[in-house]
């Protein structure tokens, strides 16, 4: 895509564009792969649909692959999502077979792409065993993992270690999340695309008329949740929270917005749970929207006055950064990569229960401009730290650090 990294520079800064240049330049001519298990929904797809073109863009073949599985493996990678993330699981012997036989089926089909790349970026538990099932791999294989892995179920960390531990580097978003492992580990947080679909300004009538369409009163104050239908995003807490909130602010709507994945068999039975919890309440907006709908998505998070992000576990929560960079006040749950976002009492508030989530609430709507001062400080700490120019730079950091083995000094240029 010509011109993509001067539209990068326009907002980031020429600097940027520049050191992204001179890291590039000596890994020119490399072949690069990211596989996950999604092409949409989820951060994950979202960050790879931008990262891609822009590593190209820099002169590194890079692709992207999705693995394909059945139900019995989604429910096997879901069990590990939530015990990796803290939950007590215990997950069958044949739903696990399942998993390795998927991995197998997968590996079969992609094995003449990822052996003879140069450099290979497996991203969460789905496709890890692929490292293992490439005996013949010749570059660096580098496992990417994107959720709250601070205190996992033991038992299940210990079946995934097995396939992680050969890799050859693995990256977490935080440190908190590092587990030990015998290979180098690299800390690079997610980040945002500040030209997707998203992202990008609005005109005033985009705003306008999505609110319209979805039955919205823009007279009206507004607080918005976008997350997947999953039960670590809380949404059932925030719809406490807003219960509580209108007690002192009463004619306050709460917009509860998202989807499922393809690789998210819960989702649906959290959306009916949700909307059984807000059935009847005029005040509450609950909307399913396709993978698709960023636009919608966009002007929904400007049109807010105010973004929860209430997680009760969260490996980054790209939503916060999202609505950070829209220059709204996040309240967020006080854990994993939110509190790396939301600097309490400057870019939002830090919660640990539907009662505190309702005072902050209260609290910012009735101090307009407190709600100002804290978008401005949003908007540019995102920039600074959390856009995908960010992103890229470090992952070729990672893959020069790779590359020069055991060098304790390298040079560039």
């Amino acid at each position: 895509m010509p011109g993509l990294l001067d539209a990068y520079g326009q907002i980031a800064g020429a600097e940027i564009v520049d050191h992204l240049q001179q890291l590039a330049a000596p890994l020119r001519g490399m072949t690069v792969v990211h596989v996950n298990s999604t092409r949409v929904g989820g951060g994950v797809a979202e960050i790879l649909e931008k990262l891609i073109p822009l590593m190209r863009e820099l002169g590194i073949d890079t692709r992207w692959e999705v693995i394909t599985g059945e139900g019995q493996f989604y429910e096997c990678t879901k069990g590990f999502h939530n015990a990796l993330q803290g939950n007590r699981v215990v997950i069958p012997d044949h739903l696990l077979e399942a998993y390795e036989r998927t991995n197998a089926r997968n590996a079969e089909q992609l094995r003449s792409i990822l052996e003879p790349a140069d450099v290979v970026f497996i991203h969460d538990p789905q496709p890890a065993p692929l490292a293992g099932l490439c005996p013949n791999r010749k570059g660096k294989w580098v496992w990417r993992c994107h959720i709250d892995v601070s205190h996992p179920d033991r038992r299940v960390w210990r079946y995934v270690r097995r396939f992680v531990q050969d890799y050859d580097a693995s990256i977490f978003s935080l440190a908190a999340f590092a587990q030990s492992l015998p290979h180098p580990e690299y800390l690079i947080p997610p980040s945002i695309d500040p030209l997707s679909d998203k992202n990008r300004d609005l005109e005033q009538t985009e705003i306008d008329a999505v609110c319209t369409r979805f039955g919205l009163d823009r007279d009206r104050p507004m607080i918005l949740q976008v997350s997947r239908f999953d039960r670590f995003k809380d949404p059932l807490g925030v719809v406490q929270a807003h219960q509580l909130a209108k007690e002192f602010v009463p004619d306050l709507q709460l917009v509860l917005a998202g989807g499922t994945a393809t690789d998210d068999p819960e989702g649906d039975a959290v959306y009916r749970d949700v909307q059984s919890a807000t059935e009847g309440d005029p005040d509450i907006h609950l909307l399913l929207l396709p993978p698709d709908a960023h636009d919608a998505i966009n002007a929904l998070q400007r049109a807010a006055d105010i973004v929860l992000q209430k997680s009760l576990r969260e490996g980054f929560g790209l939503t916060v950064t999202e609505s950070l960079w829209k220059g709204k006040p996040v309240i967020g749950g006080d854990t994993g990569g939110i509190r790396l976002q939301v600097i309490n009492y400057h870019t939002g508030f830090l919660v640990s229960t539907p009662e505190g989530a309702a005072l902050r609430i209260r609290y910012l709507l009735h101090r307009p401009g407190r709600i100002a001062e804290m978008g401005q400080k949003a908007r540019e700490y995102v920039r600074e730290n959390f856009l995908l120019t960010r992103q890229v730079r470090e992952y070729l950091t990672v893959m020069v650090a790779l590359s020069h083995a055991a060098e304790e000094r390298i040079e560039l240029g």
